[in-house]
């Protein structure tokens, strides 16, 4: 068994010796931008351990704010890279504002970043890879928050929160800081210039549950040969959240390839579409996340902005699909 494996293993099996169990699923609730539908904006995912933990990954702009009620309490935030659809330049002012076509994207979240204002306000941490930390970091002090809750976990490496053990894995994009984060004479110069800031490269994540569940965030990628090497070979994910929207992350039928030949996990949820994905609530004939879904070996759940679904240790949906 590999070691990421066993800690988790060993960790569920003290867990469950020292406390009575409720629930041995994590569940994993879309906060996308329609009640019920799968967006063009969808990103945000909202992660809950079996022992409470909370982390949200990537909150982009269908998060209403930090004050959005579908949040409650955070305990991690996960960003991939700095993109505005990512961390969040933007985003709606109330839930389910605009429609799914056309979202509201009316309420500026510059220079902070929605990711840095949700963990001001829920008192969150901030995990992140490369050379992203110390931007949040400063953030957070200017907001008045704590930087040390900026925490770095770089490849190869890994830390826990909250009983969640996450390591950072290779995604192969771009990473540009907007000079808009960065404001004044400096950041008008770089805007000026067509230059973003340097805050090293992108990330996806593996993230060890407590129940045993290890699972694999893609970010926005291309195929990489760490999705063989790394992903399924030396964490074994049995879950993967796959970006599968095309022209800037893999398409379809890479993001199928992926799943097939490279990570084989037990199922998927997928994400970033950049389309509209469904309406009321069932997947659009001709659309991209048709062409994943038939393209894909093993299941692959639409996440539905709203709908909780369950997974197992074992990468299962018990629930919610």
């Amino acid at each position: 068994m590999k070691r990421f494996s066993r800690f988790l293993a060993l960790s569920a099996l003290g867990g469950a010796l020292a406390f009575p169990v409720l629930s041995q699923t994590v569940k994993v609730t879309p906060l996308g931008g329609m009640e019920g539908e799968f967006c063009p904006q969808d990103r945000a995912l909202l992660f809950e351990d079996p022992n409470g933990t909370r982390i949200l990954y990537d909150p982009g702009r269908t998060v209403a704010g930090a004050n959005d009620p579908r949040l409650g309490k955070i305990d991690v935030i996960l960003v991939t890279h700095m993109h505005g659809d990512h961390v969040g330049n933007a985003h709606n002012a109330a839930p389910n504002a605009g429609t799914c076509a056309a979202p509201d994207l009316s309420v500026s979240a510059m220079p902070e970043s929605l990711a840095v204002r949700i963990a001001l306000a829920k008192k969150s941490k901030i995990v992140t890879g490369s050379e992203m930390p110390p931007f949040f970091a400063a953030k957070l002090r200017a907001g008045g928050g704590n930087p040390a809750d900026s925490i770095l976990a770089r490849f190869g490496g890994s830390v826990t929160v909250g009983g969640v053990r996450i390591a950072t894995v290779t995604a192969m994009h771009s990473n540009g800081l907007d000079p808009d984060h960065i404001g004044g004479e400096l950041g008008k110069a770089m805007k000026d210039a067509g230059i973003a800031g340097d805050v090293g490269l992108p990330t996806g994540y593996i993230l060890g549950f407590s129940n045993g569940l290890v699972a694999y965030l893609s970010g926005d990628t291309g195929i990489t040969a760490d999705q063989d090497l790394v992903v399924r070979k030396h964490y074994n994910a049995r879950l993967a959240v796959m970006n599968m929207g095309d022209g800037f992350t893999t398409g379809p039928a890479e993001a199928a390839y992926v799943i097939n030949e490279l990570v084989k996990p037990a199922s998927v949820i997928a994400s970033h579409a950049n389309e509209v994905g469904t309406v009321g609530g069932k997947v659009r004939p001709g659309s991209k996340t048709e062409a994943f879904i038939k393209a894909a070996k093993v299941p692959v759940h639409v996440p539905l902005s709203g709908k909780t679904m369950e997974f197992d240790a074992g990468g299962k949906c018990t629930a919610g699909c």
